[in-house]
């Protein structure tokens, strides 16, 4: 599909029709964001509509801070179902429960919300102007949660316009416009890319993939996307990846190495591409490369760091022991990582905890408490192995005192993996993971080996 031509031959209708409905409108001077959204509900007419929408991100655009909390607080409170129709089609429903009645109490439900940005998006570029619009609201959100319902109402209508079914999987090569790949630069949120000498590394077509996930709303725009490595062997460290002195594959690579996954549109957090995108890109890699028969992330642990250092500050830690604290004190020295002795030292004991982090400590809706396990896992990946150092830049040192992660994606048990993982809470780990989680530190139940 060629989406520039459809969108183009849209913008030509609405100026066209703006002749038509300029008595209805005015001259378009109308700035005030909040009325002319009141306007929009009231209108039948698409064309005028279309118009009317973009004259409402127009006037947006133009807001302060102020303005914009503003504008959220009317959607927040003028554009909310209507509190007596609602009781009275859920009495109807209650007395008298049919497919009419409920479909009646469903309509009375419908917020008037997501009607509205509905209809915004009728604009020229109105997809991609709500997704700018929910970064405002996502900033906001921080000191005014009672904003909550106008962001529920926006995610509830983007799991539909950016439902799997309207994604378009593109391979990111050096011969794909210089526009994208800077956004590739600008997005990249796992392993900073230092300029177009590294990009061009990370695209090598011999032992490097790349793919992205587009939308027709966002033609030239990434939502996600993810970089491959294809090599030998399982790695344990990122620097030999990403380095443009690490030595190439041979020519029949066994492992493709996911080593990095940035979602792109801040606007879009909560909607999940990540699932999508790994297990299309392992089914495409399969059929280009038959020689591949593992497929395996190298993946950061964020949430270790925090974790580890909020046990070491307990008065009375249940997992750590003052004999262990007192050896964790090393992580506070300058330079610790780059002394093989401490290196030696702190080795055993962080590979232990590291596994009884994954494996035994717990939200408390029973799911692990780091958020990329808890992609990978809920995608049906299994817990494979846990490399210590994987990871010593500053970052990594930062993020997870050096620890790395390998996820496997074994085709064969991803259903089943992920069947155990989001109906009993089940981490499914190797057999190396669960020997290092022997000891039970907190009493907590083991997880299941596989």
């Amino acid at each position: 599909m060629n989406v520039s031509f459809f969108r183009e031959l849209l913008d030509s209708i609405v100026d066209r029709s703006r002749a038509l409905t300029a008595l209805t409108l005015g001259n378009g001077a109308n700035d005030d964001a909040v009325e002319l959204a009141r306007q929009l509900l009231s209108r039948r007419g698409e064309s005028s509509g279309a118009i009317l929408a973009q004259q409402i991100l127009n006037a947006y655009r133009r807001l302060d801070q102020a303005g914009k909390l503003a504008f959220f607080n009317m959607l927040s409170t003028d554009f909310m179902p209507d509190t007596n129709a609602v009781l009275q089609a859920a009495e109807r429903f209650s007395k008298s429960p049919s497919s009419s009645t409920l479909r009646a109490l469903s309509t009375a439900l419908d917020s008037p919300r997501q009607e509205f940005f509905r209809r915004l998006n009728f604009a020229p570029g109105g997809t991609q102007a709500i997704v700018r619009m929910r970064e405002d609201l996502l900033d906001l959100l921080k000191e005014h949660p009672d904003l909550r319902a106008v962001d529920d109402d926006i995610v509830h209508l983007f799991g539909s316009w950016f439902n799997r079914g309207f994604l378009v999987l593109r391979r990111i090569d050096w011969s794909t416009p210089a526009d994208i790949l800077e956004k590739i630069i600008q997005y990249e949120a796992v392993h900073e890319i230092n300029g177009w000498d590294d990009l061009k590394r990370r695209l090598d077509p011999h032992d490097r993939r790349c793919y992205a996930f587009f939308h027709p709303s966002l033609v030239d725009d990434p939502l996600i996307f993810v970089e491959v490595a294809l090599v030998d062997d399982v790695p344990g460290s990122i620097d030999g990846l990403i380095t443009a002195e690490a030595a190439a594959s041979t020519e029949a690579p066994r492992t493709a190495v996911f080593y990095s996954i940035s979602n792109c549109q801040k606007g879009l957090a909560g909607i999940s591409f990540g699932n999508f995108l790994i297990k299309q890109v392992v089914t495409d890699l399969a059929r280009e490369v038959p020689s591949l028969r593992t497929f395996v992330t190298l993946s950061p642990v964020p949430g270790f760091r925090a974790w580890l250092d909020g046990e070491r500050r307990r008065e009375s830690s249940e997992v750590l022991s003052p004999s262990e604290i007192a050896t964790l004190a090393v992580l506070d020295e300058e330079g610790w990582h780059t002394d093989p002795e401490r290196l030696k030292l702190l080795k055993p004991l962080l590979c232990e905890l590291a596994a009884h982090y994954f494996l035994r400590e717990k939200r408390a809706n029973g799911q692990p408490l780091d958020p990329v396990a808890r992609f990978h896992l809920g995608n049906g990946a299994r817990l494979e192995r846990i490399n210590w150092p994987g990871d010593l830049s500053p970052r990594g040192i930062a993020q997870a005192a050096g620890l790395m992660v390998n996820y496997l994606y074994d085709p064969k048990d991803i259903e089943k993996n992920h069947e155990a993982y989001a109906e009993h809470g089940r981490v499914v780990a190797s057999p190396s993971v669960v020997k290092l989680s022997k000891v039970n530190r907190s009493k907590r139940l083991p997880a299941l080996a596989s």
